[in-house]
């Protein structure tokens, strides 16, 4: 009976604890909300705000998205079979050829309604990996290429790729079925649609300033080897990249309550108070396409995994990479069968083809923004350490298409740029009251059109602290 007592009182005064605590955090919490902000206002009240130019009119409808046609091109490429790399690129049924053959017959027929301006290259090459056995292998791309209309802005690219390639549980078999219409046919969807919705907006207008290439690479699950070429490739052809997009598993939103939004991974890069191009590309497809749409995830990619963009964002170039909301393993990966009643495999009927549309919608409207907007500005620097008011100098070559440039900043914790001056011509901003210690700052073009360039982080004018002399 004592030992009853005993725990009852316990029982009661644990209770009377938790009461007594939950009071005293809720009476903290009201005075944290009733309490004054303690910080001095940057900028100092009172400052207009900037009044910034609308963004590009003539936006991409979610209803313009074909989502029959990524239908059927996504069971073009399963029916192959497998597309394993190691598999066969001369079978017209089965192997990758097989799936290398739909989607060049895809591009060639979207083409054909391009006007002519879409062209359609077949890339060949070899490649070695530790996947390959340590010997070479053929291997093929294929890429949509958009030319870009403005003389001075063509040799900039911007990409969107998927993968063609699929595999099964062991990535050496060449021979187990690896259907792969999540891993990555559903990339590959998103890049050949993206290529049908603005090569036909570009065949009814004078163009975009920029190319855009769409690419669909095979080799990604025996190393990445596709798009590690496509960086040489790029290079080879003296082109820039501006931006490289990577859609790998964006087909499936299996979870209740979707549509859900797509995931969105950038790295930070490795320079000291400066984010990687990559963040400030996520940052941009953010903006463009809306946080009801792109969940920022700021990690270069999924936790022990890898992608198309990492050999570009390696390259110190703007790349990101696009996934589902949440994966299911079982249909990764995973020679098809069934195991202790459930199924392994990567089918069709896992599919959600409304979210994939989203995808494809946000892809190609991101790739329509950037390719419509001047360069980014250069030689971004801030100074004005130990003085109370920051001071942001950029360069940039002339433009008439472009309406001026947008200082950006942000507080050290904040996520996301926000707007501080408009500046007609490239020079210096000296932003009055605005601490150098407690922001970051950038600085982007902005395009008559209203079209944005990614924004530009300043490099700190560098002082070294007082040391001790040497002797």
């Amino acid at each position: 009976m004592s030992n009853r007592r005993s725990t009852i009182y316990g029982l009661r005064r644990s209770a009377g604890l938790a009461a007594l605590l939950s009071l005293k955090l809720a009476a903290g919490l009201a005075f944290a909300q009733q309490a004054p902000p303690r910080d001095p206002a940057e900028p100092p009240p009172g400052k207009p705000q900037v009044k910034s130019l609308p963004r590009p009119a003539s936006a991409i409808r979610r209803q313009s998205i074909d989502e029959k046609s990524m239908r059927t091109l996504i069971h073009s490429l399963v029916s192959c079979g497998t597309r394993l790399t190691l598999s066969s690129w001369s079978d017209p049924k089965r192997g990758i050829g097989c799936g290398r053959d739909a989607i060049v017959a895809r591009l060639n027929d979207i083409a054909k309604d391009s006007g002519g301006k879409l062209q359609v290259v077949v890339d060949r090459f070899e490649s070695t990996s530790e996947r390959t056995s340590g010997k070479p292998i053929p291997l093929e791309n294929v890429y949509a290429m958009l030319p870009g209309a403005d003389p001075t802005l063509s040799k900039t690219l911007f990409i969107v790729s998927g993968h063609f390639d699929s595999r099964p549980s062991n990535v050496m078999d060449p021979e187990a079925d690896a259907p792969g219409a999540d891993d990555d046919a559903s990339g590959a969807a998103v890049s050949v649609e993206c290529a049908r919705l603005l090569s036909k907006a570009s065949a009814k207008s004078s163009g975009y300033r920029a190319t855009i290439l769409f690419a669909t690479v095979s080799g990604e699950e025996q190393g990445l080897l596709g798009s590690t070429h496509l960086v040489d490739w790029v290079k080879q052809q003296g082109y820039t990249v501006g931006g490289m997009l990577d859609d790998d598993i964006v087909g499936a939103d299996p979870t209740p309550g979707g549509p859900h939004r797509v995931r969105l991974f950038s790295g930070n890069g490795e320079i000291d108070d400066c984010d990687a191009p990559a963040r400030e590309l996520a940052r941009a497809i953010e903006e463009i396409d809306g946080r009801n749409a792109i969940r920022l995830i700021f990690r270069q990619d999924r936790y022990g995994r890898g992608g198309d963009h990492y050999p570009f964002y390696k390259a110190g170039l703007p790349a990101v990479r696009f996934t589902e909301p949440l994966e299911d393993y079982h249909h990764q990966h995973q020679t098809p069968r069934t195991e202790d009643g459930a199924e392994y495999g990567d089918f069709e009927k896992y599919l959600n083809y409304p979210f994939m549309g989203n995808v494809a919608r946000d892809n190609a409207e991101v790739l329509r923004q950037l390719a419509m907007a001047p360069a980014p500005p250069s030689k971004a620097l801030l100074k004005g350490a130990v003085t109370p008011d920051a001071k942001v100098s950029w360069a940039a070559e002339p433009d008439r298409e472009r309406a001026g440039f947008e200082v950006l900043w942000r507080e050290t914790t904040d996520p996301r740029w926000h707007v501080y001056e408009f500046v007609v011509e490239p020079g210096e901003a000296i932003l009055q009251g605005v601490s150098t210690d407690n922001h970051f700052f950038a600085v982007r073009s902005v395009g008559k059109n209203g079209a944005r360039s990614i924004a530009v982080p300043t490099e700190m004018e560098r002082r070294t602290p007082p040391g001790p002399a040497k002797q």
